[in-house]
């Protein structure tokens, strides 16, 4: 049986999608990015920027869920983090040298994994990270994420990422972050 609100998980595929597809889309990732992080609306706009550029990095995945409508209804995006990068460098900052030196060569940072709200709860979020994770060539993934209980941390960690960094606060949002890092593959958490 299904939760009221729930639409089922039939139909949604997932799809590879290059650097020009996703950003042709960006519009639509941005609504559901905003939904998903319940951030207000202009955020989409500021984060379409950064999202644009990040198209264009060294690694660069994308997976999206489509419905069975042809509706984007999920996204999950990275690239390999480097030095220079925004997040790599204030991350590497956040851990112990040798933490930073173990965890941040050879890793993949996942920028952004999203499903709209409605959506949610039913594995597509699953499927958009064990297939991200597994069609790149690195030897960790790392993110951050709201430092919550939700759906998505329980996901991390039911996958095999632990704590690199618990509490922080990155530029422009006031609430604290978890840093996770997972060695890959990821654990098949079912």
């Amino acid at each position: 049986m299904r939760s009221l609100g729930r639409r089922p998980m039939t139909g949604t595929r997932i799809e590879s999608w290059t650097g020009r597809q996703f950003g042709g889309h960006l519009d639509d990732a941005m609504a559901i990015y905003v939904q998903a992080m319940k951030y207000p609306e202009h955020t989409g706009a500021q984060r379409a920027v950064s999202a644009r550029k990040h198209t264009s990095l060294d690694g660069f995945a994308c997976r999206v869920a489509i419905d069975e409508d042809g509706t984007l209804v999920g996204f999950g995006y990275g690239y390999t983090t480097r030095p220079g990068q925004w997040w790599h460098d204030l991350v590497r900052r956040a851990l112990i040298r040798e933490e930073a030196v173990e965890w941040m060569t050879d890793a993949f940072e996942l920028s952004e994994l999203h499903v709209l709200p409605t959506h949610q709860g039913i594995g597509i979020g699953r499927r958009l990270l064990t297939s991200l994770a597994g069609g790149i060539p690195h030897a960790a993934m790392l993110l951050s994420t709201p430092d919550t209980d939700t759906r998505a941390f329980r996901l991390y960690r039911d996958t095999g990422f632990v704590d690199l960094a618990r509490n922080y606060l990155f530029p422009g949002d006031a609430r604290p972050f978890a840093v996770l890092g997972a060695r890959l593959p990821l654990r098949d958490g079912h």
